[in-house]
């Protein structure tokens, strides 16, 4: 698989080099042609600048090699397609593509190549002129026209995720039409510029003896040479697609069918879990460990063929004896069919929102409990709105330190919250948990000198902070279900948060925190706690005071690397 993606990415990064440098010859190429518009010095003048790169050896080379490199991998692109089944801007792409080589081997033969050959003298004038007593002066323009659309969608698709491109895609736009546009402006003003010259008696002769334009067997040879291109072009062609239609063959002999009870019947690659057949082919298949095997959410019933399967992985057994599942029950993410199969999905998805895998995704973050001590005592005495007032004011105390920290309050629970800590790794995240339960401790200290001085009593909280492993995901009636999380950590540091107000201590931290910190724990100060609903004791160490936890961290923090 590493040598597949190495594969695909050099590919990638060829066609898109290649295809950089054809696109910027057609930029400059389009201002050539331009400059006509001008007069005929600018144009030459561009000319001469834009063929000091392109003729010289190095740029040559450059040139046609990228040219080669690019028609190439084109080609070997629609050899190796998986499907023809793309978005219209891709076939519009795919189809310029194709049809660019049909006029660039005219005009290559028609210039460079006459130039080599004949000592044709290929000024853009004499190109010109040659081009405008036919169509070939349009065909060329729509030839530079295609290369010109075929560049910009390329350049667009690849630019298009970054995140200054969307700014600029309305400027881009009318750049990418202002550039043809006068380049068709300059052909027409310097074509009728030249055939005015030579339309006068005797100035056709001298014109074309001037530029050394081949004779009649000349041009003769010339379009024979750009018919045996095309023929060779289109040979090419032919085998790619010849290729395309062997390989969907020999896949379709190596693949597999299977039958969906109430549903369609597709064929299938050979190798694939039945759930990625599911999610490749546009089936609703419902998965909502996103195909870990850790839930039974895809299990399928397999009404044919279950005897082709090769007995589950323990991991399946496992998660299959825990519903009690019957002998033809097996979960689709888990089996890879070899041969033809009948099932029936268990549970079929019902609405937009069981369509997405991803809605229950598993995540080892810090999980933060915190309570308010003695509340509801306290509150009995106060009027409704003086209840509300005062938790206001105390959110508004503390919650600022577990969003600077990088975390968020997944819900209020009255005077209680529940503050999930996602980060990119679970070293950060308890690192961010640590910090935010220090800065509560620092800011419930300032708050409650702010109530002494309002003569009011101050708030005691508790606080439990775990580190583990949590199921996040969309619970609840469909159109109606907020997101939450589900797992043992969140019961661990609920129970941890219960045990303050046994022990009358500010924070309880569990080992785990540091641990996962990639801090040294204390030596001393660990208790071991039986939580009721967590299957193996716990060691937390006890803060009386949350505050103090900033000091521990920074004298257990590890020194920095030099």
């Amino acid at each position: 698989m590493a040598q597949a993606l190495w594969r695909g990415n050099w590919i990638q990064r060829s066609r898109l080099v290649s295809g950089l440098v054809l696109f910027i010859f057609a930029f400059f190429h389009f201002l050539n042609v331009a400059a006509g518009l001008v007069s005929p010095e600018l144009l030459e003048a561009v000319q001469e600048a834009r063929e000091a790169v392109t003729k010289n050896p190095v740029g040559q080379v450059v040139l046609y090699g990228s040219l080669l490199v690019h028609a190439g991998l084109a080609l070997w692109q629609v050899a190796t397609r998986r499907t023809l089944r793309m978005s219209f801007t891709q076939w519009l792409q795919l189809s310029l593509g194709i049809l660019i080589p049909l006029q660039l081997f005219q005009h290559i033969v028609h210039t460079n190549y006459a130039a080599r050959v004949y000592d044709y003298q290929d000024e853009m004038s004499s190109v010109i002129l040659m081009l405008w007593s036919s169509p070939e002066a349009l065909h060329q323009y729509l030839l530079l026209l295609a290369v010109w659309i075929h560049g910009c969608i390329g350049l667009h698709m690849w630019l298009r995720l970054t995140r200054w491109w969307a700014a600029y895609v309305p400027y881009m736009i009318g750049l990418a039409v202002l550039v043809p546009a006068l380049a068709l402006a300059g052909l027409v003003t310097e074509g009728r510029r030249m055939w005015g010259f030579f339309a006068e008696d005797g100035f056709a002769a001298q014109i074309m003896a001037d530029y050394n334009w081949p004779d009649a067997a000349g041009f003769a040879q010339l379009a024979t040479i750009n018919s045996a291109s095309v023929c060779v072009f289109f040979a090419l062609l032919g085998l790619a697609c010849g290729a395309y239609i062997l390989r969907r063959l020999i896949k379709r002999s190596r693949s597999v069918r299977i039958t969906y009870e109430n549903g369609p019947a597709i064929t299938a690659d050979r190798g694939l879990t039945l759930l990625e057949m599911s999610q490749m082919k546009g089936i609703p298949h419902p998965s909502l460990c996103g195909g870990k095997g850790r839930c039974t959410t895809c299990r399928v019933a397999i009404t044919d063929g279950v005897e082709d399967l090769p007995p589950p992985s323990p991991a399946e057994a496992r998660s299959l004896a825990a519903i009690n599942a019957a002998d033809n029950m097996r979960l689709a993410c888990q089996i890879r069919p070899t041969s033809a199969l009948s099932v029936k999905r268990v549970y079929a998805p019902q609405g937009r929102r069981q369509l997405h895998a991803a809605q229950g995704e598993e995540k080892t973050i810090a999980v933060l409990f915190l309570d308010i001590r003695g509340f509801t005592a306290r509150s009995a005495g106060l009027l409704p709105y003086d209840v509300v007032f005062l938790l206001n004011r105390f959110f508004d105390a503390i919650v600022p330190e577990v969003t600077r920290a990088g975390g968020t309050v997944d819900k209020y629970m009255g005077d209680g919250m529940l503050a999930l800590f996602e980060t990119h790794t679970p070293d950060s995240s308890a690192a961010a948990g640590l910090t935010a339960a220090a800065n509560i401790g620092a800011a419930l200290a300032r708050f409650n000198q702010l109530l002494s001085s309002e003569g009011e009593a101050p708030v005691r909280i508790g606080m439990g902070l775990h580190v583990g492993t949590v199921v996040l995901g969309e619970i609840g009636a469909a159109g109606q279900a907020p997101r939450t999380l589900i797992g043992a950590a969140v019961n661990a540091a609920s129970r941890l948060e219960a045990k303050t107000k046994d022990l009358g201590v500010e924070l309880l931290v569990s080992r785990a925190v540091f641990e996962a910190a990639e801090l040294p724990p204390p030596d001393i100060g660990y208790e071991t706690f039986a939580l009721r609903g967590v299957d193996a004791p716990v060691d937390a160490l006890p803060l009386p005071r949350a505050s103090s936890l900033d000091t521990m961290v920074a004298t257990l923090r590890p020194p920095a690397r030099s």
